[in-house]
């Protein structure tokens, strides 16, 4: 079931019913779809942003579907720090999809328009994604602290079944977190002009086009936005403070380098996003943002899903050493195809062997390392 027909099941079941008979235009016509008035009205233009956009969103759906995979076909990704990376990059593919489908459909299209339901179901997967980021973020900043403050109860706090449920309360906190606004917003009547001046449905432009007092909505926002950037922001300072202070009692320097490098880069992501939501949405008002930081939403959901897995995964020892015995499993695959079956055996036992090999020879390596040094690979 599309995101469209979700949301539209919960419209016409009374959750999230607008008002019909004040929700109408000034010529009495009731609100059923939006125009996204900030495309370009130029050919060229249009052409060369679908081209860039689709590119964008091809590499970032390749580039997180690899991620998953590997995490969950490589025995050496299966750690908890890996597990969380899976998750994030889920979120960026799902992120990134509920956004630049519709804007690349609208480049095509001489009317670029949105129906009411589909308007909502946007902006409710856009928030929901973007605060499971930082709930996310939060998590692993938890894992991060315990793999090195505490490495020798990590496994025993760390586990499996105490991950999943980290992740379904990240998605569970989320939702809770995003639904009284949202539900005011699709109950509010839309009197007024149709035209969202932005790339696709936010919640700052379309508030604007309601007739009524959006007060306590833009009020609702401001508090669960700095609630839940206060709360991550201070575990993930809270967490890289006590990392940094255990780092320095590391006996090899080449252990500081990775846990420091490791800190850096979910740092420096961390405060990226932080950033543009601060500035776009963590206001009492958001007037303000509707005629400033048009482009802010764009790189939060677009442009950064595009850069996460290469800051976070992508550049790891061991997700680099998962993609090359990927290749070669393939490669090996793809020679095998075309010699007689009977050697097949042989082929596959050896591939056993150097497994086994590669298993053993990593758990030697790492007996001297802690699992914050092990698993960060930066």
């Amino acid at each position: 079931m599309s995101s469209e027909k979700i949301f539209k099941t919960l419209h016409y079941s009374g959750v999230l019913s607008h008002n019909g008979d004040c929700t109408e235009m000034e010529n009495g016509t009731s609100v059923t779809e939006f125009i996204l008035a900030r495309f370009p009205n130029v050919h060229e233009v249009e052409i060369l942003l679908l081209v860039v956009f689709l590119l964008i969103y091809l590499v970032t759906v390749l580039g997180n579907t690899l991620i998953i995979v590997l995490v969950y076909t490589d025995g050496h990704l299966h750690s908890p720090m890996y597990y969380f990376l899976s998750y994030l990059s889920f979120r960026e593919i799902s992120m990134t999809s509920s956004v630049v489908p519709k804007m690349l459909a609208n480049f095509l299209s001489e009317k670029k328009t949105i129906s009411f339901d589909g308007c909502f179901s946007q902006l409710f997967f856009s928030f929901l994604m973007g605060t499971t980021e930082f709930i996310l973020f939060a998590v692993m900043s938890y894992d991060g602290y315990v793999a090195v403050c505490n490495p020798l109860r990590y496994p025993s706090i760390m586990r499996s079944k105490v991950c999943s449920t980290l992740v379904l309360g990240c998605w569970a906190g989320a939702f809770v977190m995003i639904l009284s606004s949202l539900v005011l917003a699709a109950r509010l009547p839309y009197c007024g002009a149709n035209v969202i001046d932005h790339y696709f449905c936010d919640s700052a432009p379309l508030l604007h086009l309601a007739c009524a007092d959006i007060q306590l909505i833009e009020w609702i926002d401001f508090v669960v936005f700095w609630v839940l950037l206060l709360g991550s922001l201070a575990l993930t300072v809270l967490s890289c403070a006590y990392i940094d202070s255990n780092i320095f009692w590391m006996p090899s320097a080449q252990g500081r380098q990775k846990a420091f490098a490791t800190c850096a880069s979910h740092f420096t992501v961390v405060s990226l996003g932080f950033g543009i939501s601060i500035f776009v949405y963590a206001r009492p008002s958001h007037m303000t943002s509707v005629h400033l930081n048009k482009s802010l939403p764009v790189v939060s959901s677009i442009v950064a899903p595009l850069v996460n897995p290469f800051i976070f995964s992508l550049r790891k020892e061991q997700m680099k050493e998962a993609l090359k015995n990927a290749l070669h499993k393939g490669l090996v695959m793809t020679k095998r195809a075309g010699k007689p079956r009977a050697s097949s055996w042989l082929v596959l036992s050896l591939e056993k062997s150097e497994q086994d090999l590669s298993v053993h020879r990593d758990k030697l390596a790492s007996l001297d390392e802690t699992p914050w040094m092990r698993f960060s690979g930066a």
